[in-house]
């Protein structure tokens, strides 16, 4: 399981590549649960990496296909190897499939920002662009009810997405391990990875869960507050990035 570290700036990226973190995620957390920074931020993290890790950002929930389609590639034509795409309470699947769609078709940018030796991470999109899309679920919505879970993971599949991610948009209440039982977190992991998508699961998760998270079998675990020295809004250390991979090496 590899493990992605949000950052707000260079200069927690460098923090977070000094703590051993896998994955480096551009993100606002005054924004939201996928607050995205600017494009020219997004370009100071990915000169502080240098190629070191793979770099992707938070675009924030999509409303609008062509809103969704010109972030999508302006993000990753500044380093994201690749983006995160929210909903926010948009219950329509047909309608998420839509914006799903519209990213991906923005995230297909020649010469993007992959780092070199890291492509094979994630699937590529066709037509030897390397910038993809991840599709953020949120545990604590009704859109993610148990009935749409398995739905949402077929839809990303169907979408061009290379994988999903499941998350929390309410920072101030219960995380993902107060919302998901094990075998219900097993299940969807197990759903996603039958449709050839990478599995990413996030949503407050401290060092303790960690192995609920491996044992679920997730590809990625997303942290922003346990990297960091004074909660989420806190700012990223080297320390806690390296206790947190301690604890998945263990």
């Amino acid at each position: 399981m590899r493990l992605l570290v949000s950052v707000a700036s260079a200069v927690e990226a460098a923090a977070a590549i000094a703590g051993g973190a896998d994955l480096i995620d551009a993100k606002d957390p005054h924004a939201g649960a996928l607050g995205p920074v600017s494009v020219a931020v997004l370009r100071e993290i990915h000169e502080a990496v240098g190629g070191r890790q793979p770099v992707s950002a938070a675009l924030g929930d999509a409303a609008d296909e062509a809103a969704i389609e010109h972030d999508a590639h302006a993000f990753v034509a500044a380093g994201a190897l690749f983006v995160k795409v929210g909903f926010g309470r948009i219950t329509c699947l047909d309608r998420v499939a839509a914006l799903t769609a519209a990213a991906v078709r923005g995230a297909k940018v020649e010469g993007g920002g992959a780092a070199p030796g890291h492509s094979a991470l994630f699937a590529s999109t066709p037509g030897g662009s390397n910038g993809g899309v991840i599709v953020v679920g949120y545990a604590d919505m009704e859109s993610f009810a148990d009935s749409a879970a398995m739905p949402f993971v077929e839809m990303a599949a169907r979408a061009g997405a290379i994988g999903v991610l499941l998350d929390t948009a309410d920072k101030s209440g219960p995380g993902l391990r107060g919302l998901m039982t094990p075998d219900a977190l097993a299940a969807w992991v197990a759903e996603a990875h039958g449709a050839r998508l990478v599995v990413a699961l996030a949503g407050k998760l401290t060092a303790g869960d960690l192995a609920f998270v491996q044992d679920a079998g997730a590809d990625i675990a997303g942290v922003r507050g346990a990297a960091c020295d004074n909660g989420r809004t806190g700012h990223v250390t080297a320390d806690q990035v390296r206790t947190l991979q301690a604890r998945i090496r263990r």
